[in-house]
This record gives C-alpha cells, sequence and structure tokens, in this order.
C-alpha cells in the first residue's frame, strides 16, 4: 500500500488541479490526495502533507501529522496559524527561485531607473518632454535583507553596473558592495538610498521595520520596490510619501490581504506600480521535485529536511 501524503490547499480549483496533476507525476510511489477528497479513516494515516496556503483546521484533522511541506517560500502565516500545533514546517528552497527574483529586481529597478512611471503619466497627457538620465554607477540601489535572494540580487545589480548597498539582520560581506547591520546602519543606507528593495523575512524583528518614522528618512525622490512582506512596511505612511512628493514612486508586490482588495486606496495612486505578487512564484516542475526528495528522503532515509525555526520564523 502507498503512503498517502494529504494536500491541503485553499487555492482555487484549478489552481490545485495543476498542481496535483503535477505532484502525481512525480510521486509514483506515494498516492497524493486533496485533503477534500481523503476519507476521514484516512486521516490518522497522515504523517506528511504537501501544503499550498492550508486551513489550519484541517491541518488539525490529521492527529498524526509529523511535518509539513510547505510549497511557498514564505511561512509566516502558518507559523502563525500553527504555533500551538506539533507539527514542523519545510519551507520550499528553490535555487530557481534566486534567479527569478534576481530577474524581477533588475527589471523593475530598471523600470524605475529609466522613469518608466514619468513617461506612462507624460503619454496620457499627449506629452512629448525627454528627461536626463543618471549614470547608474551614481544611482544608489540599497537592498534590505541578504539571505539567497537578497545576495542573488545584489550580485545581478552589481554585474549590471548599478551602484548597490545592503542591509540585513547579521553581517554580510560581498566584494564591491557596502554593507550594514544595526538600527544606524539601517537608517544611513535609507538616507543615502535612491532605489530601496526590500527582500526580508517577515519576522518578530522586521515587522513595521519601514515604519512611518524610518520611510521619512528616505531623500527625497527616493522610490520603493516592495518583493518581500507588506508588515514589513506601513503603507498609511508610504502613501502619504507618495501623495507629498517626498517619495517618487513605489511598486509593491504584496499587500496585507492578498488579492488586494478593490476598493484599496493603492490602485487609485498613480506614483505605485501594483503587481499580482508576481516576482518570485513557485515553479511547479522543480517545486514538485524538491518537495518529492524532502519527503521521500525522510520515508527512505531517515533524513529531516531543514525544518523552520519557530522561533525566528525562518
Amino acid at each position: 500500500m502507498k503512503k498517502i501524503i494529504a494536500f491541503v490547499s485553499s487555492l482555487d480549483e484549478y489552481s490545485n488541479s495543476l498542481w496535483l496533476k503535477q505532484l502525481n507525476n512525480i510521486f509514483r510511489n506515494y498516492e497524493i490526495i486533496l485533503f477534500n477528497d481523503l476519507e476521514k479513516k484516512d486521516y490518522k494515516l497522515v504523517e506528511v502533507a504537501i501544503v499550498a496556503n492550508p486551513q489550519i483546521k484541517d491541518l488539525k484533522e490529521l492527529k498524526n501529522l509529523i511535518w509539513v511541506q510547505s510549497l511557498w517560500a514564505g511561512v509566516e502565516k502558518l507559523l502563525i496559524d500553527a504555533k500551538n500545533n506539533s507539527f514542523d514546517i519545510s519551507r520550499m528552497i528553490d535555487e530557481d527561485m534566486s534567479e527569478v527574483m534576481s530577474d524581477s529586481v533588475l527589471a523593475w529597478s530598471l523600470y524605475l531607473y529609466k522613469d518608466m512611471p514619468l513617461y506612462k503619466k507624460q503619454q496620457n497627457l499627449l506629452l512629448w518632454k525627454e528627461h536626463e538620465v543618471l549614470e547608474k554607477n551614481k544611482l544608489r540601489i540599497g537592498i534590505l535583507g541578504l539571505g539567497k535572494l537578497g545576495m542573488a540580487s545584489a550580485l545581478k545589480l552589481q554585474s549590471n553596473n548599478f551602484n548597490v548597498q545592503a542591509w540585513s539582520r547579521s553581517q554580510k560581506k560581498i566584494k564591491g558592495i557596502k554593507t550594514y547591520i544595526g538600527n544606524d546602519g539601517l537608517e544611513t543606507l535609507l538616507k543615502e538610498t535612491d532605489i530601496l528593495i526590500s527582500l526580508l523575512p517577515l519576522s518578530k524583528e522586521t515587522e513595521n521595520l519601514l515604519s512611518a518614522e524610518k520611510l521619512q528618512l528616505l531623500k527625497k525622490s527616493a522610490s520603493v520596490i516592495n518583493f518581500s512582506r507588506a508588515k514589513i512596511f506601513d503603507y498609511e505612511a508610504l502613501e502619504v510619501l507618495l501623495e507629498t512628493k517626498h517619495l517618487k514612486h513605489a511598486v509593491l508586490d504584496v499587500f496585507y490581504e492578498e488579492p488586494l482588495n478593490k476598493e484599496s486606496s493603492l490602485w487609485k495612486n498613480e506614483n505605485i506600480t501594483i503587481l499580482p505578487h508576481i516576482s518570485a512564484p513557485t515553479n511547479r516542475k522543480t517545486a514538485s521535485k524538491i518537495a518529492y526528495k524532502n519527503i521521500d528522503d525522510y520515508f527512505c532515509k531517515n533524513i529531516n529536511p531543514l525544518f523552520v525555526d519557530k522561533t525566528k520564523g525562518y
């Protein structure tokens, strides 16, 4: 009898079908069953689950659950929802994601560097006007977070001749890139940055890190890219700084609630570019292979995957 792996998801029916097709192509010696299709008598047989935005009430039904494999790199919500549960959590660590994210960071940095939002405004006004472009090495890009995604992004920007500096919670060294730590380091970076890019994980230490007070330290006409988590920013303060022309533009890929409510004022702000959480989407093919290796190593070799440190949040 094949071991049952529950797929616990709150994605839409079409997305679930795509994931199940891909997972079943890889997990041929296991039985992948959508939680809603599991018979209650089989709940007790599930030791490992694959999850995508799971409902915690569903996971609680799996009394013998030992750990879950998330299909996402970010597991902050799952950690909060599951804080009183004993099962461990393995987040998706996909090397391909670093390449995808660094491409997004470069693309949207160029979008801001080339003043594309300004030219779009001019088009709407039927205005023909050229603007001077600053030399790349004179424009300072500040990256927050030097994990795998941040490191790959910093190096890609550097290889494209941007002047890059970075801040992280622990000391990192990168040849040719000035790095900062601590509150004083963060404030120094903010004051010197033309384009600020957040790639930080959400934790107790980073929640509201970019408060109204911190955002006001950004130099006049600086721009912001948030590819991390919305709760790291004070979006209300960010809107005010954009409306008062202290900040130039914001590219936002993450929000307090997703999809972004159609009534949100963020949609209507011409100084904000809204993205539907697409900076580094999970690749179904590679993620399924990684999930398979982690789960197969666990059952066949008694090897645990790397579990999230619940005290740190990552």
